[in-house]
């Protein structure tokens, strides 16, 4: 006879509107949290849209500098006040060979060789995710990373022009050489493979670890002077940047921040989405605990009879607890195979693309949470509401 009347003092109008505005809500929340999670991977390994805001910075080459070349290095005050800066989060140094090398193959029989240059950068600003990217002094075997610029120049430039064969990265990186290094009337030779391409530094990489270890052996000089760095910003969307470095005869490339200022709207988008989306779920969620309100206040007398009659206050609120718990839980769980399948649409594009599997467990996690804090908000606020009516 209980759950009679309580079910009677139901408004089916109102827990429709529930219903709804709580499908919506978490529907887009789920979906904007998963896209986000699945495009953040693979922008990361695809492009530098997501890694750290990182530029390189030179100074600019002028008539003066061309004649008194010390004029292109940072000194020690330079490098204090570009790392006093706000927006900069961090600065390294490019370390640069002081000894001699060159790079030699044989081909058909016959040796061809090149003079080269080696530089290095903090291996945590490296954009090139391999194995072999390691160096010991134990090792002859010497990795190296080249830009992605150089392989599209012969590519379409002078392989084009030539009637050469184009090469693939793959093709390129099975290619092994060797390296001469010479100084301080000593010599070395090493295995040498190019094991990556950098699309973010525009020099020819090793090892920091090997450089650094060669410098002190062949090295002509001990002198560590810098004429490139790499700087990291907190923000670099900050107006401040183009302005300070253009103040200061610095030369950055601007098209390297339109990346980040892509990052930032974009992680800007999906938080307003989601920001709406929690706006809407907190809209429903207090629209179902005033709807509760408004049967208690209409239904007062119904309910303190029924206590006074012997119902406890746990036995009047369980029915109201049991239809909203079960009501959400349904809900989540209509709302998680929505997302799922509207996800299924992108996911089958991507997976094309960028040859990736994906995992959707972002979807069901967010219905995990849902489940055990919404019926547990409800359960408090139900049980506090008839106990403030039959006192």
């Amino acid at each position: 006879m209980l759950y009679k009347l309580q079910r009677k003092t139901l408004i089916p109008s109102q827990i429709i509107g529930y219903a709804l505005t709580l499908f919506v809500g978490m529907s887009v929340v789920m979906l904007a949290v998963q896209a986000f999670v699945d495009l953040k991977p693979l922008l990361t390994q695809q492009t530098d849209v997501f890694k750290a805001h990182t530029v390189t910075v030179s100074k600019n080459v002028t008539l003066f500098k061309t004649a008194n070349k010390d004029g292109i290095y940072f000194t020690d005050k330079e490098l204090r006040k570009i790392q006093e800066q706000e927006f900069v989060k961090d600065v390294a140094l490019f370390n640069s060979a002081t000894f001699n090398t060159s790079a030699a193959i044989s081909f058909g029989g016959q040796r061809l060789g090149t003079e080269m240059f080696f530089e290095s950068v903090p291996d945590r600003y490296i954009d090139v995710q391999s194995e072999d990217w390691r160096w010991d002094s134990t090792s002859d075997f010497l990795p190296i990373i080249i830009p992605e610029d150089y392989l599209n120049l012969y590519n379409f430039g002078f392989a084009e022009s030539q009637s050469l064969p184009v090469i693939s990265e793959t093709m390129l990186s099975q290619v092994t050489f060797n390296i001469y290094v010479e100084g301080n009337g000593k010599r070395h030779v090493y295995n040498s493979r190019i094991v990556g391409l950098s699309s973010k530094i525009n020099s020819i990489l090793v090892p920091d670890a090997f450089l650094r270890w060669a410098n002190s052996e062949f090295g002509k000089t001990n002198d560590n002077r810098c004429s490139r760095l790499l700087v990291e910003f907190t923000d670099a969307t900050n107006e401040e940047i183009p302005s300070f470095f253009e103040l200061n005869g610095l030369n950055i490339n601007k098209s390297e921040l339109e990346s980040s200022k892509l990052a930032f709207f974009f992680k800007l988008a999906m938080f307003f989405v989601i920001a709406i989306a929690l706006v809407i779920i907190v809209l429903s969620v207090s629209f179902i605990i005033l709807s509760f309100n408004l049967i208690v206040q209409k239904n007062h007398d119904l309910f303190v009879n029924l206590y006074n009659i012997g119902y406890s206050e746990r036995q009047i609120a369980r029915f109201y607890r049991t239809v909203i718990c079960c009501l959400t839980i349904v809900i989540l769980l209509f709302s998680a195979l929505v997302a799922v399948w509207v996800r299924g649409f992108y996911v089958g594009r991507l997976s094309m693309v960028f040859g990736t599997s994906l995992s959707v467990s972002t979807i069901w996690l967010s219905t995990l949470a849902a489940a055990i804090i919404l019926p547990a908000l409800y359960s408090f606020f139900i049980g506090r509401i008839v106990h403030r009516t039959v006192s």
